[in-house]
């Protein structure tokens, strides 16, 4: 018989458990992120998200697409209300408008992991400097704010932007759960990412050499691509 002193094992932590994320404001400088609140963003947010030629918004979510202001509220009223997944909002500081949401979710102060997902970003979001910018505050926050060990990105198997995403900003691809969850009456397999808090300083230093003011010309146009040391670098 082994000897379980023998065994490999892990290695030993402080096994403090990390502070639960809260509703704080993240300030950057082309978008903020906020707590959402139904009243102040909630018909923007509609707005910018309604209609047929944004139904591809919505395929790998959970909620949506929404007949009608009503049941949109209705929907995100109690999302607000959630310590978890825990809502915020993503607004464009030159209007003041909400143009996007995420949460924070899965959250387990004790191993000190979260997951960043319930990511929507409207047309008004998309391809900008604030939409890399809001998933560099949150990562920001988690690991050097919060202190956590773990930071997870999982989507849909079949959603390829997302994947690329979670790529462009740093995670590392970990496998794929087969038949992982029933979301709107359709098969999901999930593809996991994480990023971790030994990756964080090169992931950190690549998203600010890129939202550096040097790195844009004078049409706002990038200079360098994001290199955050993932697999993809692409823009």
């Amino acid at each position: 018989m082994t000897s379980t002193a023998t065994l490999p094992v892990g290695i030993e932590l402080d096994t403090t458990p990390g502070e639960r994320p809260g509703r704080v404001t993240l300030q950057g400088r082309f978008v903020d992120v906020v707590p959402f609140d139904l009243a102040a963003h909630g018909r923007d947010l509609y707005d910018a998200s309604r209609g047929p030629e944004n139904d591809g918004l919505w395929p790998y979510l959970w909620q949506g697409p929404f007949a009608d202001f009503e049941s949109f509220s209705a929907h995100y009223a109690e999302a607000a209300k959630k310590d978890d997944p825990l809502l915020f909002a993503i607004l464009d500081r030159k209007t003041g408008r909400a143009v996007g949401h995420a949460a924070l979710m899965r959250i387990v102060p004790n191993d000190r992991v979260v997951e960043v997902g319930n990511i929507l970003y409207t047309p008004r979001l998309q391809r900008t400097i604030g939409a890399t910018e809001a998933m560099y505050l949150l990562a920001r926050y988690v690991f050097d704010d919060l202190g956590y060990r773990r930071y997870e990105w999982k989507c849909n198997d079949l959603n390829a932007p997302s994947q690329r995403a979670a790529r462009r900003y740093g995670f590392r691809y970990e496998g794929t759960f087969r038949q992982h969850m029933i979301v709107k009456g359709r098969n999901r397999d999930t593809a996991w990412f994480s990023m971790l808090d030994s990756e964080w300083p090169r992931v950190k230093q690549g998203f600010e050499a890129w939202l550096d003011p040097a790195n844009f010309d004078a049409e706002g146009q990038q200079i360098a691509s994001l290199d955050t040391g993932g697999a993809e670098t692409a823009s």
